[in-house]
């Protein structure tokens, strides 16, 4: 069964434009086709290593990552492919670098159900900044207790069939998308939802960002909490209307 990717990409500055370039040749290698939306604010440069590399662009504004996604499941959407793996680019260049061949195997995962939600095993959770860390594991145990066992899904990757993918362009409109889709599926679609945990989804400082004395402070953790809120609560109101 045939796999594609789906990415979204927000790099004003090129950050990481080198590690697009090591990527590219086993990316290639182990999916069907590519398909990334880059928000307007993304360097040029980037842009174009990415064309360079065989992805299949779109240029979209920057209004948020649910937006991105959103975009980035359109212009997936026109293909027949039979399955596709979604993952945030920073994330996915961590594991391509660092896990290749569990990158490879993971395939054969997201073909078993319709919807497959890729967490981090508890080491690569324990890798990010500590405000994602706490608010990010109460978001955690919220959609666990929703689903009826244990996720983690706020990791920015997640597997699905063509029916879910375009069931969840019918119906997403949460401003993040981490819980809803996966939701969308389990009670809209009646559809089956898997789990599997992953080395790749750790956080590379060098890849992913570096945190600031800004991301250490009150302001931060108000804002991590913000976003485990949103999350939360749209794995208990998604689709309870159906």
């Amino acid at each position: 069964m045939e796999v594609c990717l789906v990415c979204v990409v927000h790099d004003p500055n090129a950050h990481n434009i080198d590690f697009i370039r090591r990527a590219v040749p086993t990316l290639r290698s182990a999916y069907s086709a590519m398909y990334i939306t880059v928000s307007d604010e993304t360097a040029k440069d980037v842009l174009i290593e990415l064309e360079r590399g065989g992805f299949a662009t779109q240029v979209v504004p920057k209004a948020g990552a649910a937006n991105a996604r959103q975009d980035a499941l359109r212009l997936a959407s026109t293909t027949s492919f039979g399955y596709f793996h979604y993952c945030d680019l920073d994330r996915m260049l961590t594991w391509v670098l660092n896990y290749p061949n569990e990158l490879r195997q993971i395939k054969d995962e997201i073909i078993k159900y319709d919807y497959t939600i890729l967490g981090r095993t508890e080491r690569a959770f324990r890798t990010h900044p500590e405000s994602w860390v706490k608010t990010e594991a109460i978001t955690n145990h919220i959609c666990s207790l929703e689903l009826g066992f244990e996720v983690d899904i706020t990791a920015g990757s997640c597997g699905f069939s063509s029916n879910s993918l375009h069931l969840i362009l019918q119906h997403s409109v949460s401003k993040m998308t981490d819980a809803e889709w996966a939701m969308i599926v389990r009670r809209i679609g009646k559809g089956s939802v898997g789990y599997r945990e992953v080395e790749g989804l750790e956080y590379v400082e060098d890849i992913n960002g570096r945190p600031s004395s800004t991301q250490l402070d009150a302001n931060s953790w108000l804002g991590r909490l913000r976003l485990s809120y949103l999350i939360s609560a749209s794995a208990i109101s998604t689709g309870n209307e159906f």
